[in-house]
């Protein structure tokens, strides 16, 4: 069972997101509890207000750090340690094994940022920052579901216990093989042979050759990280010898 809980001046933006797909059926089995909090419940009187212009001047609005840090205290699980995560594109970025090391914690809080940044001060009291990627969102609820959605679905009991996630992109560092089902003719493309052979250990062995000249072609940089062994060797040097790069 895992606990999130989402600090937003948005809370309504999630209802769509979680009444559907993995984290509906998470939710509705039990294995998952998802709560977006409304921040401007920690706002300053009179108007609850959440954010104010920046010292030193520019353009927009800054987070103010009192209505976040009342939000933090205020949800924080004192039975258990709750992960705090500002979601932040100064964060770590986002990878599977990051998702994996946070699939495994009870309680997190996603903290969701908007207008032109937070208070710098806000991250005295996190103790972890994620990016999503390099590119620009106009608030971290976007950030945030992503998130949720990559977690969720490694909770045990949430795929099925039929479904397996170790052939998926990333999973293994390398994106995943290519993919068909009927027709096995569309339009002069032809489903490959050696998946209608029947053969498990050649279709094994072609769908690791496949994620290697996917990840090659598409993401080069992944093979940097990637652990070469024998097989992946013989592997390699076939993809090199039929020039499928």
């Amino acid at each position: 069972m895992i606990n999130i809980r989402v600090l937003t001046i948005f809370p309504n933006i999630f209802e769509s997101f979680l009444a559907y797909g993995n984290p509906a059926r998470a939710i509705q089995m039990g294995l998952a509890s998802v709560q977006p909090v409304d921040l401007r419940q920690f706002g300053d009187e009179p108007r609850r207000s959440t954010d104010d212009y920046p010292y030193g001047g520019g353009i927009g609005m800054i987070m103010k750090p009192e209505p976040i840090v009342r939000g933090i205290r205020s949800l924080e699980a004192y039975d258990v340690v709750t992960h705090k995560i500002l979601l932040t594109p100064q964060g770590r970025k986002l990878k599977q094994e990051i998702v994996e090391e946070l699939s495994h914690k009870s309680e997190l809080l996603l903290i969701c940022g908007r207008y032109e940044g937070i208070d710098e001060r806000v991250r005295y009291f996190v103790n972890d920052e994620i990016s999503v990627g390099d590119y620009v969102l106009s608030g971290g609820e976007t950030a945030a579901m992503v998130l949720i959605d990559c977690i969720i679905r490694l909770v045990p009991g949430v795929l099925g216990s039929d479904s397996r996630i170790d052939g998926e992109s990333f999973y293994n560092g390398l994106l995943e093989y290519p993919q068909y089902t009927r027709p096995r003719d569309f339009e002069d493309c032809q489903v490959p042979s050696v998946l209608l052979e029947g053969h498990h250990e050649k279709i094994r062995r072609w769908k690791r050759k496949m994620s290697l000249v996917k990840t090659m072609r598409n993401r080069p940089d992944l093979m940097k990280s990637i652990t070469v062994d024998e097989e992946m060797e013989e592997l390699l040097n076939e993809i090199e010898s039929e020039r499928l790069i």
